[in-house]
């Protein structure tokens, strides 16, 4: 199944052309961030063509339900958001409970259809009992006494099949993002209220606006502007921004912690979770009780990996039936729990 050309790059196109002051989303980051490169995670899910405008084509016929009713090309080219059908699908490590769903914006080949279930890394959720078999969501967590050279882990570092971009603040403002304008937003997107992209979209919505557990403060971002707004004012313009990084795509593997594993910074860590929607849009939160680290991983196959790893010294506040207390056997507010982070997951840090 596809989605028609989404009105969405109408009302980009547009905002482009009537906000000339506007900044793109990487020269925001850059005179906010001046001396902070981005991780690969960020770049991935940027549209360079949406910063070189060549040519623009708009047949406004949006938002009337007709398959050809937007063509918008800005830059480079074209647009095209594609969306798999449901079915068993390929495991993702985060996202939006539901399944059935793979968005693609701005990339070349088919997207693979996304099965997601309960998101392992909200801790007011329990473990579903699929989630734990055969799911690569549990290789992820372990101890902190654990995190040392020689240490070996079994792990699936995969990509998302969710390669949606990032829009630009002025036009992802332009579009609801709320449980009570579910209708609007399937309109604006052209979305059909009874199919799997709505159901999916309707719970990354749901997920956003629920409380967050005590001592976290949440927040999703539907724009990387904003993503650095909330980040920066949690921790200030002197951060380090990271992300996972793997030499190549490889199935489930035996890793070895190697030489080289660090703190960084505090205590003090945004963590951003890119989340399944239409366009990129990140839950971010942030905690006090949490420490971040870079670990050096080379796999049996000779893979190697830069990865962060978050832990988090009091769970005290998780779900008891989280799929963390599950895998590893222990109880909320005992030791601390770490997990590593998928490729397109952003850990912020003060310097």
């Amino acid at each position: 199944m596809e989605y028609p050309l989404l009105p969405i790059f109408a009302l980009l196109n547009l905002a482009m052309v009537a906000t000339h002051a506007a900044l793109p989303p990487e020269i925001y980051w850059k005179s906010v961030l001046p001396n902070t490169p981005m991780p690969k995670a960020i770049t991935d899910f940027l549209r360079s063509d949406w910063v070189e405008e060549k040519s623009t084509t708009v047949n406004d016929d949006a938002g009337k339900g007709n398959p050809g009713g937007t063509t918008v090309n800005v830059g480079k080219g074209g647009v095209n958001v594609n969306t798999g059908k449901g079915g068993s699908g390929t495991n993702v490590i985060v996202g939006g409970k539901g399944g059935g769903v793979s968005v693609h914006a701005g990339h070349k080949g088919k997207p693979k259809p996304v099965k997601v279930d309960v998101p392992p890394f909200l801790y007011s959720y329990a473990a579903t009992k699929t989630q734990l078999h055969d799911n690569p969501n549990v290789a992820l967590f372990f101890l902190e006494k654990d995190l040392h050279p020689g240490t070996k882990f079994d792990l699936h570092f995969t990509k998302t099949s969710n390669q949606a971009t990032f829009l630009p603040r002025q036009v992802s403002d332009s579009i609801p993002f709320s449980s009570n304008k579910v209708e609007d937003i399937f309109n604006k997107l052209s979305v059909k209220p009874d199919s799997e992209e709505a159901k999916t979209m309707k719970n990354t919505i749901n997920e956003c606006e629920e409380n967050g557990i005590k001592g976290e403060e949440k927040y999703c971002a539907t724009s990387l502007e904003s993503m650095v707004d909330f980040s920066t004012s949690k921790l200030g313009n002197n951060v380090e921004v990271v992300s996972t990084e793997v030499d190549k795509e490889t199935g489930l593997q035996k890793y070895a912690v190697t030489q080289g594993v660090k703190k960084f910074g505090g205590d003090k860590v945004v963590v951003c979770h890119k989340q399944n929607y239409p366009y990129a849009v990140f839950y971010c939160h942030k905690t006090v009780t949490t420490r971040a680290y870079s670990v050096p991983l080379e796999g049996a196959e000779g893979i190697r990996v830069k990865a962060v790893a978050v832990c988090h010294t009091d769970t005290s506040e998780w779900n008891p039936k989280h799929l963390a207390f599950q895998v590893l056997k222990v109880k909320p507010g005992t030791v601390p729990v770490c997990h590593f982070l998928p490729e397109d997951h952003v850990v912020w840090v003060p310097k």
